[in-house]
């Protein structure tokens, strides 16, 4: 099995070293470079080519929201995690919203961190299970007016099958569960969710649900927003 390059990027070098200590000798993981800041992530990632960036908000020079942007609006862009000292502040949600696949306490325990980097190199989503329902209340108290103007004009550019899938995503449905639901099979349903990425110009299914709760989906679907997000994972992989 061909083992999953990471790179860390923090500013404190005494969490890079515990990272690297942590993560370091764990099967399957190779560290293949660090940075201490977002303006350096763009020149090591041309030269390592990672699968994973393990990556720090707050930086001096360029901190991670602008970095992990600029990573995602790459054709090879690697997954990022971010890595954060606070629970479901605005700025976790604009990671999020840049096309992180997800965050990690830094106070997390270290086989949490390592699964989750395991799970977004298969192309899973993850967020922390005890901060995820206050996320996504923090994201539809933001939405605002005009956020859910904006969102339903791009939602309306979806066709009625792509609208339940986006749906059905948004409440953290695994494909699995999707196709169950939607009386499809498993592969129709990551056709649906790569159309709807595409269509919507987003990066993975933590964006799409995102959008779903801006545009007021989730409310119209099922009347209440307790039982949604994008935590649970689909185990089979795939959008």
């Amino acid at each position: 099995m061909t083992a999953i390059r990471l790179i860390l990027v923090d500013d404190d070098p005494l969490v890079r070293a515990g990272l690297s200590f942590m993560l370091g000798g764990a099967a399957g993981i190779e560290i293949v470079g660090e940075a201490a800041d977002g303006a350096e992530v763009e020149a090591l990632v041309d030269r390592v080519r990672p699968d994973v960036v393990l990556m720090d908000i707050r930086m001096p020079t360029m901190d991670g929201l602008t970095a992990t942007g600029r990573l995602r609006a790459r054709e090879d862009a690697p997954q990022v995690v971010v890595l954060t000292t606070f629970h479901a502040d605005e700025q976790v949600l604009r990671a999020l919203r840049a096309g992180a696949a997800g965050f990690v306490l830094k106070d997390t325990p270290p086989a949490e961190i390592l699964d989750a980097v395991r799970r977004v190199a298969a192309g899973d989503p993850v967020l922390s299970p005890a901060v995820t329902r206050q996320l996504m209340e923090h994201a539809a108290g933001t939405a605002g007016d005009d956020r859910r103007a904006r969102a339903r004009e791009r939602i309306a550019t979806l066709n009625d099958r792509e609208r339940e899938v986006a749906v059905a995503v948004g409440r953290g449905l695994s494909n699995a569960e999707i196709a169950g639901g939607l009386f499809m099979s498993v592969a129709t349903v990551k056709t649906h969710v790569s159309r709807v990425l595409a269509k919507l110009g987003l990066n993975n299914r933590v964006q799409i649900a995102l959008l779903a709760y801006d545009a007021g989906l989730l409310d119209e679907a099922d009347g209440t927003e307790e039982t949604t997000g994008p935590d649970r994972r689909d185990r089979r992989g795939g959008p």
